[in-house]
């Protein structure tokens, strides 16, 4: 273990082995940080908060911060968890909640890049990765895989569902359901094709969920009819059960597919794509 002499560590925190604490990084009491992990200069660990192990926390980041909500008050103990082999870059923010005993989650595998909010109550599946200047509101939730680009800003209970894939400047104020794909115009437009690839989803895994977006979103369908008509498939695959189960638990709606693609060919649709990349 290697604590920086100018560094501000509580007696009551629990510090496991081979951590790295740089020069003026402040650590609260009740903290708990895994073995192996890296906590970079003028870094603040606030209270109640849980590091996994092999994690890194880089410069000016503060974990475990009080809420910005007018519902808190001092004494609430509520707390952060951080899982194992996350990295979290300049500058982030991590609020814990402002009730008694709930929890703001971050999972394993986890990137945040510079200067990324996530606020109280949010829970971050593992291997979800967040680009610079992204703003999570309190209580939104993300899905493991996910990838959200950079300057997106996501309003309070919206939920981003598995394997997602959220373009920059993006405003999000419904839910997005798993597989898909959203641009910077805020419109859904199909599906994440590369992360499916990526996350080792078969071919046949892969058609099913691009049938099931496309009879959502994209066949001029109500909810209702759109999904009676994907559950009428004999063999419904897990992973399209997950995309309708995900829409059916919704309280925010979804966010809208574009109504340019409505009842055009996927290779107009992809012309249309390739026209405004």
């Amino acid at each position: 273990m290697a604590i920086h002499p100018t560094a501000v560590v509580s007696p009551n925190a629990e510090i496991g082995k081979n951590v790295e604490i740089g020069p003026y990084a402040i650590i609260d009491d009740d903290v708990r940080i895994g073995d192996d992990c890296f906590i970079d200069a003028h870094v603040k660990i606030g209270q109640y908060t849980t590091i996994g192990p092999r994690c890194r926390i880089y410069f000016g980041a503060f974990v475990g911060a009080e809420p910005q909500d007018h519902r808190f008050y001092k004494g609430i103990q509520s707390y952060t968890e951080i899982g194992s082999d996350t990295v979290i870059r300049e500058y982030v923010t991590i609020h814990r909640p402002p009730f008694e005993f709930l929890k703001t989650t971050i999972g394993n595998h986890v990137l945040l890049m510079a200067f990324v909010h996530l606020g109280h109550d949010v829970i971050i599946g593992d291997r979800v990765t967040i680009a610079n200047n992204t703003a999570l509101s309190g209580h939104v939730q993300v899905g493991p895989g996910a990838v959200i680009s950079g300057f997106v800003l996501v309003h309070q209970f919206c939920r981003i569902g598995s394997l997602a894939m959220i373009g920059p400047t993006a405003r999000i104020g419904q839910d997005i359901p798993p597989f898909c794909m959203l641009r910077e115009t805020n419109f859904i437009t199909g599906p994440n094709t590369i992360g499916l690839r990526r996350a080792g989803m078969s071919n046949e895994q892969r058609l099913a969920i691009r049938k099931a977006i496309r009879t959502f979103f994209f066949e001029g369908l109500n909810a209702k009819n759109a999904l009676e008509q994907i559950e009428r498939e004999e063999h419904l695959l897990p992973e399209v059960r997950m995309f309708v189960n995900f829409i059916k638990e919704s309280h925010r709606g979804i966010m809208p597919g574009n109504p340019k693609f409505v009842g055009i060919s996927e290779e107009q649709r992809e012309l249309i794509e390739s026209q405004t990349t």
